[in-house]
């Protein structure tokens, strides 16, 4: 379903969200998510140093934090999209 928003279907998807302005684009959010978590990543990279005092450890701990954080975050931002409250 997300690979044929963001790949497959482009042609579909280009029309669709041109005629709705209320949305974003799922690539949108790829990139905002991307972006978030690079600087969260930094974040955790940072604290995790900090705690273990272990650059190994804390770039361990950093590297599983920006994967599923970025996947948890994609998938928040698409949920929040469809809630009309706010727009």
């Amino acid at each position: 379903m997300i690979v044929d928003q963001l790949i497959l279907d482009r042609k579909n998807t280009k029309s669709k969200y041109a005629s709705d302005k209320t949305s974003e684009r799922p690539i949108r959010s790829v990139a905002k998510a991307i972006s978030w978590r690079v600087i969260g990543t930094l974040d955790t990279l940072l604290i995790s140093y900090l705690f273990t005092g272990k650059v190994a450890l804390a770039a361990s701990i950093a590297s599983i934090d920006f994967v599923t954080k970025m996947f948890l975050y994609f998938f928040h931002e698409r949920l929040w999209n469809k809630i009309n409250w706010g727009k």
